[in-house]
């Protein structure tokens, strides 16, 4: 892990859940709790970028008309694309830097789990207020301290899931399909049935407990995804849009 994460995010997360193991009745509801207390935090983060996701989606057939009507001008169509972007008030980086933000507290988590060392606790990295709890690694009546097959097999179904609910109706392919149609098709299917295979692996090659918190993290996602596509779904008109910046 970059030494820059571990002072600003992985030493205050380490921190929280040994503080939670030493309040909470086992390892495992601790997992679970900071695990949901760090993606609620980051929530507003993955609303904009749905947001944005869904403004893009609403404006493609405009976009695409501009693309039609300067051809092969791609300094033409770059300055009208960027044109039409700020006339509807939109910034097409904010999704980017929404996810770029989250990426150093999604990969801090993992690693808490992955190489946390539990249930030893390293009480170099804890602050003078946080003490050494007695670590209980059984959750309903789960060893999570060490490898889990069920918890693994579930974080592969879970993850499954979760690229279910994120993903949107593949088109039939076409004659004309361009070589971005064909990457985002693959790339879909591959994080649909590939990537849950490989997260089985995953899981049960570390530790119950990063089974654990990759399932509360897959369910929170899904959740999280199906809540925000009702909310857009219900907007009537482009203009009860809200404007992302």
């Amino acid at each position: 892990m970059l030494a820059l994460l571990k002072p600003i995010f992985y030493t205050p997360l380490y921190n929280g859940l040994i503080f939670l193991m030493g309040v909470l009745p086992n390892a495992g509801v601790a997992v679970i709790l900071l695990t949901l207390l760090v993606k609620i935090a980051l929530f507003p983060l993955s609303q904009k970028a749905s947001r944005l996701q869904f403004l893009m989606k609403k404006y493609e057939g405009e976009i695409n008309e501009i693309k039609a009507k300067h051809g092969k001008d791609k300094q033409a169509q770059g300055k009208a694309i960027l044109d039409f972007y700020r006339e509807k008030k939109l910034n097409p980086f904010a999704g980017f830097l929404s996810v770029l933000i989250q990426i150093p507290l999604v990969i801090s988590l993992y690693y808490i789990f992955y190489g946390g060392g539990l249930p030893q606790v390293d009480s170099a990295l804890l602050y003078s207020f946080v003490h050494i709890p007695e670590v209980n690694m059984h959750f309903l009546g789960v060893d999570i301290g060490g490898k889990n097959m069920l918890l693994a097999i579930l974080a592969g179904v879970t993850q499954y899931l979760q690229a279910h609910a994120l993903s949107v109706p593949l088109k039939p392919r076409g004659e004309n399909a361009t070589m971005g149609e064909d990457l985002a098709r693959s790339m879909q299917l591959q994080m649909k049935y590939l990537l849950p295979v490989f997260i089985v692996f995953v899981a049960y090659a570390s530790s119950g407990a990063v089974a654990l918190y990759l399932i509360t993290s897959n369910l929170f996602a899904a959740v999280q995804e199906l809540y925000l596509r009702r909310q857009l779904s219900s907007v009537k008109s482009k203009s009860e849009i809200p404007v992302i910046s």
